[in-house]
């Protein structure tokens, strides 16, 4: 019998999204020593058709109330549930770990260990823009300090949790105003970090680099379009969108972390949608990231190394060169997931290496975002 019980808010969602929520809660329910209270919030397409604003005011009353929510994919209509979570939750970074993964199949024949630490606000995606007369259009570009300093933060923070390097990166030679503001609030936040190596990069040779060399940088700090850009490339280095997942936070006044939400980054893949060729790994990542959050350091990293090594056995679904159906491949997840937390010794080395700031690789859990920083 589970002796502890966590709540998370679930947002359900389009496509492939009923399938992704039945992996989830196979693993949590038959490979974890404690129990989710999940608390559903339908946004699919049809029910924001149906019950508009209110749907999302349900939704973030939700998440505010229990600090931390599970995001499956959602499509974009009239639109984007992602940006409007964002902007009504406060949210103002992203993280998203990207990591090569044995046994997943790529072009790209080095090695990729890569933090995107991402300004989650702000830029041109907050303004959809408006045409002038018929032969033009224009919108606005917005950066704001705040959110540019809670990144900067997050990703000095992270640095000097794992020993890594930042580089922050923009076109801040050719968007002075914009860009010259997001670089120079990096360097004052830098200033609290003397021990972090820092770098600075202009976002078109990041990209040409990071194929070069992609050992040359281990978290890279960007605006809000630059990071969704650079996001996507680099899962596809590592192979796949699909094996993508991402943290996005929102920070009290102390700079602690106030709300949290867990999501994949790929789409609702409306095309194999009920075919049970879904590949779940993202939303176990995701999964495990909701899970360090919640302290549960061991549980998290049990979900997120039994689903990679299943990818480096061959043990997926069709998309990267496996056999099983969504719910196979999850029931595989549960099964050896629920043995490493059963195993004293794999334990031991785990919160060990955990306390050594190793393993996992990337601090996720609410412990480690205790981000007091320049105030």
């Amino acid at each position: 019998m589970a002796t502890k019980t966590y709540a998370a808010i679930e947002l359900l969602g389009d496509g492939i999204g009923p399938e992704l929520s039945q992996a989830v809660h196979l693993v949590a329910e038959k490979g974890l020593p404690f129990a989710l209270e999940w608390r559903p919030v339908d946004i699919s397409v049809a029910n924001r058709e149906k019950r508009g604003a209110a749907l999302y005011d349900e939704a973030v009353k939700g998440i505010e109330k229990v600090g931390v929510a599970l995001k499956h994919p959602t499509a974009t209509v009239k639109e984007s549930p992602n940006q409007v979570l964002r902007k009504r939750l406060n949210l103002q970074v992203i993280h998203r770990p990207v990591q090569t993964i044995p046994g997943v199949p790529t072009n790209f024949k080095a090695d990729v260990d890569l933090d995107v630490v991402r300004v989650a606000t702000g830029g041109t995606y907050d303004d959809p823009g408006r045409a002038i007369g018929d032969e033009a259009a224009v919108s606005l570009r917005i950066v704001e300090k705040e959110p540019c300093r809670q990144a900067a933060i997050f990703a000095f923070e992270l640095a000097r949790k794992t020993k890594k390097t930042v580089t922050s990166s923009s076109k801040h030679t050719i968007q002075r105003a914009t860009d010259g503001l997001f670089e120079s609030v990096v360097n004052e936040v830098a200033e609290s970090y003397p021990e972090v190596q820092h770098k600075v990069e202009l976002f078109d040779a990041l990209l040409a680099k990071l194929v070069l060399k992609p050992q040359a940088f281990t978290i890279a700090l960007v605006l809000n379009e630059y990071g969704d850009f650079l996001s996507d490339m680099a899962c596809g280095l590592i192979g796949s969108l699909g094996i993508g997942a991402s943290g996005n936070y929102g920070f009290d006044k102390e700079r602690r972390v106030r709300v949290a939400l867990f999501d994949a980054a790929h789409g609702t893949a409306p095309d194999i949608a009920g075919q049970g060729k879904a590949n779940p790994t993202a939303i176990f990542l995701a999964f495990a990231l909701m899970l360090y959050h919640l302290g549960e350091v061991r549980a998290g990293s049990a979900v997120k190394n039994a689903a990679l090594e299943l990818l480096k056995e061959g043990k997926s679904t069709p998309d990267v060169g496996g056999k099983l159906t969504t719910m196979e491949f999850a029931e595989l997840v549960a099964q050896r997931a629920k043995a490493k937390i059963g195993d004293s010794s794999w334990t031991s080395r785990t919160l060990k290496m955990q306390k050594d700031k190793v393993e996992p690789r990337r601090p996720d859990g609410s412990p480690f975002f205790e981000m007091k920083g320049p105030q």
